[in-house]
């Protein structure tokens, strides 16, 4: 797969060749249905995985190596934003974000009553 991407500050624009392998069978499929396919999968995990993590609990600014912690980290924020919805219904994530900033602990609690 060929990739484009121009820096708006430079306008200095640059490809990339990319390769993906699936397990999907190629035969139902055309040569032009594939990009669109690829591009989907990792637009929805920037979207509804990747994107809250970092956006709510600043995740690509964590300066851990370790591993183990950054796993246990991904699980907690990953529980954490799965709970959210049933603990705060109706209150938009921002808000959401200052109450907890406020009472870090309140995380704790919100994983533990499950």
């Amino acid at each position: 797969m060929r990739s484009e991407r121009t820096v708006k500050a430079t306008g200095k624009t640059s490809c990339e060749t990319r390769f993906y392998l699936s397990s999907a069978e190629p035969d139902p499929r055309t040569p032009a249905q594939w990009p669109r396919l690829v591009r989907g999968h990792w637009a929805g995990v920037e979207i509804r995985n990747h994107w809250q993590r970092d956006a709510f609990w600043g995740e690509d600014r964590s300066r851990t190596r370790n591993p183990n912690a950054l796993a246990n980290l991904a699980l907690l924020r990953n529980a954490l934003l799965a709970l959210l919805p049933h603990h705060f219904p109706d209150v938009p994530l921002p808000i959401v974000k200052e109450q907890l900033y406020s009472c870090p602990a309140a995380c704790l609690r919100i994983i533990s009553s499950q």
